[in-house]
């Protein structure tokens, strides 16, 4: 009877010990974590989210490129990244950046100064739609898409749309060019960016048969050399793709919003 009574002692003290150097064990050992069930502050949900994290500062700063959906392992991160708040912070940083720049600006008054602004993800949001695509980790459909942007209900990015204001203010031609097909969605892009704050601008830019085959370079590329031709300096370019900022009359400056949601060459 003591012999039993000393063993189960052991046993106890001996699970006791294992508890203390690892409080997590016991739980770890019933529920192995997992993709769906790490939580931030677990070391190893810290491990996952590190990889993404890379792996979004890559995807920034255009190191991965080309890229089609979002990893499937990233799909928590990039949703807590969007609705979070650390996009609404990066996103108000670069603005500030911006008009930083913009308020050194000297205007000579000839009305030829220009600002170059992408649509959508950068004026207007649409991670709403991208919420049901898994946060960019299901593959872009264009028919789906165009259904959502169809509606009429991308918000505002409130950053940016505090720049455009300042840039109508200060008297700056603000451009604004956009790879949706003008047929389709012309009327009510113009309504949506007109309700979410967006007016007074000089020109809104859209796809037209004439850019049929053209990727998002060469097609933004070509529609910058005729606003360059037609007498106005870009003295700045933002857009939240690197295809938005690259190619030929790029402006004065370019600054990219953060988007890990998706890839567009």
């Amino acid at each position: 009877m003591f012999k039993k009574m000393l063993h189960r002692i052991r046993e106890l003290l001996l699970s006791l010990i294992s508890f203390a150097v690892s409080p997590k064990l016991v739980t770890y050992a019933r529920n192995p974590p997992n993709s769906s069930t790490l939580e931030v502050g677990d070391n190893e949900g810290n491990d996952y989210d590190s990889h993404c994290l890379s792996w979004r500062l890559a995807v920034e700063a255009n190191n991965v490129r080309g890229w089609r959906t979002v990893p499937a392992r990233c799909q928590k991160y990039v949703e807590r990244y969007m609705t979070g708040g650390q996009y609404e912070r990066d996103t108000e940083l670069v603005v500030d950046e911006i008009l930083s720049y913009v308020d050194r600006i000297v205007l000579p008054g000839d009305g030829m100064d220009a600002w170059v602004l992408d649509v959508d993800d950068t004026c207007i949001s649409n991670v709403t739609y991208y919420k049901g695509k898994r946060y960019g980790c299901d593959p872009f459909e264009g028919a789906g898409f165009r259904a959502w942007a169809g509606k009429g209900e991308c918000p505002a990015i409130p950053g940016v749309l505090r720049l455009y204001k300042k840039l109508i203010g200060c008297g700056f031609k603000v451009i604004l060019i956009t790879g949706r097909d003008k047929e389709r969605l012309g009327q009510v892009t113009i309504l949506n960016l007109h309700d979410q704050g967006f007016s007074g601008y000089q020109q809104l830019i859209m796809r037209t048969p004439e850019h049929k085959g053209q990727n998002a370079v060469a097609y933004k590329s070509n529609v910058r050399r005729q606003i360059v031709e037609g007498g106005y300096r870009i003295r700045g370019n933002v857009g939240d793709q690197w295809s938005d900022l690259q190619g030929e009359h790029v402006g004065d400056r370019t600054f990219k919003i953060p988007n890990p949601m998706y890839y567009v060459s």
